[in-house]
């Protein structure tokens, strides 16, 4: 006999898992479509050399890469912004510009799992692809914000900063050779604290003076405004430039739209992935700081180079489905409350067949839920044992022409002639 195990960092999802997933799959994507956002899909697998060194050197070491039955060097994704840069790549003559995109899937990586995060995991990306402006960043974070109202979460914060005005100032400190070891050491602040990453700077530098600038630097934000902090950004480098502009610009757009208090200005903020040049994001549910982001990105206008000559800006986002949903689950949200496989269970005689199907027919049709119990021969406590493992709060039998309909947790019985009787006392 095969042991049943499964995978470190992999899991099941049972239905009570899966439903109140899929249910918040179904509104973040009526809240894309309503924005005018198309979804696409793109292979689990991937040659290689598509995947490997787009996203950085820790990346890399996350990637599950293999030989597969033909001899080719594959790889499964690890996001799903990379291979949406090949699929631009090969696709865009058919794509009218600018693209908006969402795609909501499975990705997978070698990294070490930790609450709410595992190997193989959903990410739900949406981007704008084409335009490189404030209007496409603002848009973006507005749909950010949607999301997170559409799914009724009231305390949370969206940290913002810039890739761009960061490389200006290690420019102006000579460092700019090293951003990418520094950007991997400023990532790590919320992790191992500023002693840690100050001293990781100290030996990447080489020079405590310009450490001690770039500690200077990530914590500007610490107890300041928005506006406060960006002006001292902009001082530390050397004065204004295209990404505090655009900063600028974003902040003042988010204020005309009357949501700026949901952002807050992070200069700690660097995202550690290579592609990133301008607004960087990360977004964190107040009452539970140390579960990490739960939705981040940025723009990236130049990865889409890697494939193509074709000026293809972009600028996108990314929702984590099960650390969001480890998130809810811990802050018991109303929007989880319903796991029910079913609104009603119907349950028959072994002559009744006829009529159950028809009566689910009728239900379905006025939009509710409904489970035929299939095994009438089942004694009446193993029929309710399957109400009760299914979270299926009525049930409804068949007596001398009338319905019996029975709501489970109060064991009150109602019975009718009426089917539309039915139906309202469900709905209501």
């Amino acid at each position: 006999m095969i042991d049943p195990v499964i995978l470190k960092g992999f899991r099941d999802s049972l239905p009570n898992e899966e439903i109140p997933k899929k249910k918040i799959i179904r509104v973040l994507e009526d809240g894309f479509s309503s924005y005018g956002f198309v979804p696409i899909d793109t292979p689990v697998l991937e040659y290689t050399s598509v995947l490997l060194g787009k996203g950085g050197g820790e990346t890399d070491k996350q990637v599950f890469h293999f030989e597969d039955n033909g001899g080719r060097e594959v790889a499964m994704r690890f996001d799903l912004t990379v291979p949406f840069a090949r699929f631009l790549a090969m696709h865009s003559s058919e794509l009218a510009l600018p693209f908006k995109r969402y795609h909501i899937n499975k990705v997978w990586r070698g990294e070490k799992p930790q609450k709410g995060r595992y190997r193989e995991f959903i990410q739900c990306d949406f981007d704008i692809v084409g335009v490189d402006n404030a209007e496409s960043d603002l848009e973006i974070l507005s749909m950010m914000h949607n999301s997170f109202k559409l799914l009724k979460i009231d305390d949370y914060t969206f940290h913002l900063s810039h890739r761009g005005l960061f490389n200006t100032f290690l420019e102006k400190q000579d460092l700019l050779d090293r951003s990418v070891d520094i950007l991997r050491a400023v990532d790590k602040l919320r992790k191992i604290g500023k002693e840690e990453v100050l001293k990781q700077l100290c030996e990447i530098t080489k020079d405590e003076d310009k450490a001690g600038k770039i500690i200077e630097y990530i914590t500007a934000g610490e107890g300041n405004d928005f506006e406060t902090t960006l002006s001292k950004l902009t001082d530390l480098a050397c004065g204004a430039c295209p990404g505090s502009e655009r900063l600028w610009e974003i902040y003042a757009l988010l204020k005309e739209m009357e949501i700026a208090d949901k952002f807050t200005l992070d200069p700690s903020i660097t995202r550690g992935l290579d592609y990133y040049t301008g607004i960087v994001y990360e977004t964190f549910l107040d009452k539970l700081p140390n579960l990490g982001s739960v939705c981040s990105g940025g723009r990236y206008n130049n990865l889409a180079s890697l494939y193509t000559k074709e000026n293809l800006p972009g600028v996108g986002s990314s929702i984590g489905l099960d650390r969001l949903l480890a998130g809810l689950e811990e802050l018991k949200s109303p929007i989880l409350g319903n796991t029910s496989s079913a609104d009603i269970l119907i349950i028959h005689k072994q002559d009744q067949v006829a009529m159950a199907m028809k009566t689910a027919s009728v239900l379905r049709n006025a939009g509710l839920k409904i489970d035929v119990f299939l095994s009438p021969e089942k004694k009446m406590k193993q029929i309710f044992d399957y109400a009760s493992k299914n979270n299926i709060p009525y049930s409804l039998t068949f007596k001398d022409g009338s319905y019996v309909l029975k709501y489970h947790s109060s064991r009150e019985s109602f019975e009718t002639e009426s089917i539309d009787n039915i139906i309202k006392e469900v709905t209501i």
